[in-house]
């Protein structure tokens, strides 16, 4: 039996989904965390991607942005999408110590300088863990980046350093010495620059044993 024109066309339609649908899901596994604008420059259906939301293989952690259910924000992602939420952030610590390259740890939270009475958003699609800090904490050793077409201030790889072993309470001495090897073994960084952001930060008296010992 032929089928007739309206069936052809309802065909059609559900084949145009099915494409859509696995054309969303294979970007979103490329980059796991998008905005509908994006995907709908990529052809994908804003209704497309609410009945993904629907069938549990899309969430929303956020207005306007989607990832794959029980998916992980790939690290410069979550960066990228913090800052475009709060461009007066500065990355730092242990996810600006990811950024650099300097240790195998993947934290859940992005961790981020803020100014002691800088507002902090109510709702991010990842989680922060906030310091406030001010005067050179917010300037010394910060780097621009551009992450996904999003401004980025990153703490560089002598400060983020510097600061791993200020708060080695909450990171980690044993993280703070290997990212310290790590950066001279890689020549990532300047030890005379680890030592002037030492001193700055008020941290060169319990780092010098270990800056003497690669000197």
């Amino acid at each position: 039996m032929s089928q007739t024109p309206h069936t052809l066309r309802s065909s059609s339609k559900k084949g145009d989904a099915l494409t859509q649908a696995e054309r969303a899901l294979a970007l979103l596994d490329k980059t796991p965390l998008l905005r509908a604008r994006d995907l709908v420059d990529a052809g994908i259906a804003r209704e497309t991607l609410r009945r993904l939301v629907q069938s549990g293989e899309l969430e929303q952690p956020d207005r306007g942005l989607y990832r794959r259910v029980g998916g992980e924000m790939a690290a410069e992602a979550s960066i990228a999408e913090v800052s475009r939420r709060t461009p007066h952030a500065v990355v730092a610590l242990l996810s600006a110590l990811r950024f650099h390259g300097l240790t195998t740890q993947v934290p859940h939270e992005v961790w981020v300088y803020i100014g002691r009475k800088a507002r902090v958003p109510a709702r991010t699609p990842v989680k922060l863990r906030v310091f406030r800090v001010d005067g050179d904490g917010l300037t010394l050793g910060i780097d621009d980046h551009v992450i996904d077409g999003v401004p980025v201030k990153i703490t560089n790889t002598a400060r983020t350093i510097v600061d791993c072993f200020k708060r080695r309470d909450e990171i980690g001495l044993d993280v703070a010495i290997e990212a310290l090897r790590d950066a001279r073994r890689q020549r990532k960084v300047d030890l005379n620059e680890v030592w002037r952001i030492a001193e700055r930060r008020r941290a060169l008296t319990y780092m010098r044993p270990y800056l003497e010992a690669l000197g």
